[in-house]
């Protein structure tokens, strides 16, 4: 299982982050991307999601965003090829 680190693990380590960028999904989307983990690792609970990506968001979209006419500053899309195995050495 991986560890989370704490906000004030954040802090110490690194400063006072500029933005905090949250990750959500539905719990329909958790349930799928759950199951889809499972039966690539044969229930052994050892897949994760890696999402390498950058992404941009400037002042118009955050105008946008604040104005009601965005539902977020930006998505993050994750597609089957981006879900791993763990393999043990």
């Amino acid at each position: 299982m991986s560890e989370r680190i704490s906000l004030q693990d954040v802090l110490r380590e690194y400063g006072v982050p500029l933005v905090t960028l949250d990750i959500t999904a539905s719990e329909a989307e958790c349930h799928k991307l759950r199951e889809h983990l499972k039966t690539l690792t044969k229930n052994k609970e050892q897949g994760y999601l890696e999402v390498n990506c950058s992404f941009f968001v400037d002042i118009h979209d955050i105008d946008r965003y604040l104005s009601g006419e965005l539902p977020n500053l930006s998505a993050i899309y994750a597609f089957p090829g981006d879900v791993k195995v763990h393999k043990e050495e």
